[in-house]
């Protein structure tokens, strides 16, 4: 490892973890003392899905490699394809670089494939986000798998840091630093409602549901009867404006995406939204009345508020539950029964669980840290 400082690669696949990342990139961006390279792949580089590396040029930074690796489609076969398309993408970028640390984050099976790839080259890999459960997505699998290829971790929880000790069979390298999403919210200033109504034409005067579902990838076969279950209970939420957020790509992803457009598409309550960006979609948390659907989300950022949460199904199962998440199954009466559960409630308990906004701070002392000692 050569120099003082620290040369660093940041991988990213989706929006999603692009906007847990975005305080953590803005304090390695600004500290002279690290080198920093984005390296941006999946979902990013989709007119699908928003296109959102344009999103990360918007906020200033740069993108040093760009890896077209979309899956074809949804079926098993096309994620297994996607993912050696990913391995075989990144193990001819490594060589290319000379990183002092690969830094990634999350689940996701595009993830994973970078991560695995990297291990033949003896990268040290550093993981936010690990530790925690998802029993209904195959995710768990993935984010695990990743947890034990790592040498540096970052959890955000105490009790996901244990799991993280357990995983490992070490409490070496492994940090409680709490969330990066708080730091987000703590620090961003989020659109007012006019702003928000002059970007996306979406009155949050509106008593609205902030709505993201994404497939169970463990129990796929039973995602049909899912979307059905929850268009029927949407159709019947007439006293509201429901907003909803398009899924992940993941088995079945576009299945799930095909109907609620269609659902969309004929209900005059309903907006569907590809990418609202951080900022918007933290601003249309803060105004919305609640949250319904199965996404991570729901239990970090909306702790924050606190809002609601309908967590629907066992995508999320195994994740921490705090007082503002209601967990249903994926049935249409079940849901609006939740729905008349929170109309009647007072406003959610606050929640401290993911630590005071300061993780961004953390993580970066911690990494020079990390290069003294490998000096």
């Amino acid at each position: 490892m050569g120099g003082s400082g620290m040369r660093i690669g940041v991988l990213t696949s989706s929006r999603a973890d692009y906007s847990i990342y975005y305080p953590l990139l803005t304090a390695l961006a600004e500290d002279p003392f690290f080198d920093l390279d984005i390296l941006a792949f999946g979902t990013h580089l989709s007119a699908r899905h928003g296109h959102t590396v344009d999103q990360i040029v918007a906020n200033g930074f740069s993108v040093k490699h760009r890896i077209d690796t979309l899956p074809a489609g949804d079926a098993p076969a096309d994620i297994s394809h996607a993912m050696g398309s990913v391995m075989q993408a990144f193990s001819a970028l490594w060589p290319q670089e000379n990183y002092d640390l690969v830094l990634c984050l999350g689940d996701r099976f595009e993830m994973f494939a970078a991560v695995a790839s990297a291990v033949p080259f003896n990268l040290p890999v550093a993981h936010i986000h690990g530790g925690e459960t998802t029993l209904g997505a195959i995710d768990n699998a993935f984010r695990h798998a990743i947890t034990v290829m790592s040498t540096y971790h970052f959890a955000t929880t105490d009790a996901y840091k244990a799991r993280v000790i357990e995983l490992t069979g070490s409490a070496r390298n492994v940090y409680n630093v709490g969330a990066l999403s708080i730091d987000n919210l703590r620090h961003l200033t989020l659109l007012t409602k006019a702003e928000f109504f002059e970007k996306f034409a979406i009155d949050l005067d509106q008593p609205s549901i902030l709505i993201t579902f994404h497939p169970e990838t463990v129990s796929f076969e039973k995602n049909r009867e899912h979307v059905a279950e929850l268009i029927g209970a949407l159709g019947q939420l007439s006293a509201y404006q429901l907003i909803i957020t398009m899924p992940n790509t993941d088995t079945m992803g576009n299945y799930v995406r095909e109907h609620l457009l269609a659902f969309i598409d004929r209900q005059p309550n309903a907006v569907g939204v590809e990418s609202f960006g951080t900022i918007g979609y933290l601003s249309c948390m803060k105004y919305c009345r609640f949250m319904l659907g199965n996404t991570s989300s729901g239990f970090v950022e909306a702790s924050f508020f606190p809002k609601y949460v309908i967590n629907l199904g066992n995508r999320q199962e195994g994740r921490l539950i705090t007082s503002h998440i209601i967990n249903c199954a994926i049935e249409a009466s079940q849901i609006l029964e939740a729905v008349r559960t929170i109309e009647n409630a007072g406003p959610p308990a606050p929640v401290d669980a993911y630590g005071n906004g300061t993780t961004a701070q953390q993580i970066v002392s911690i990494l020079k840290q990390i290069r003294g000692r490998l000096q």
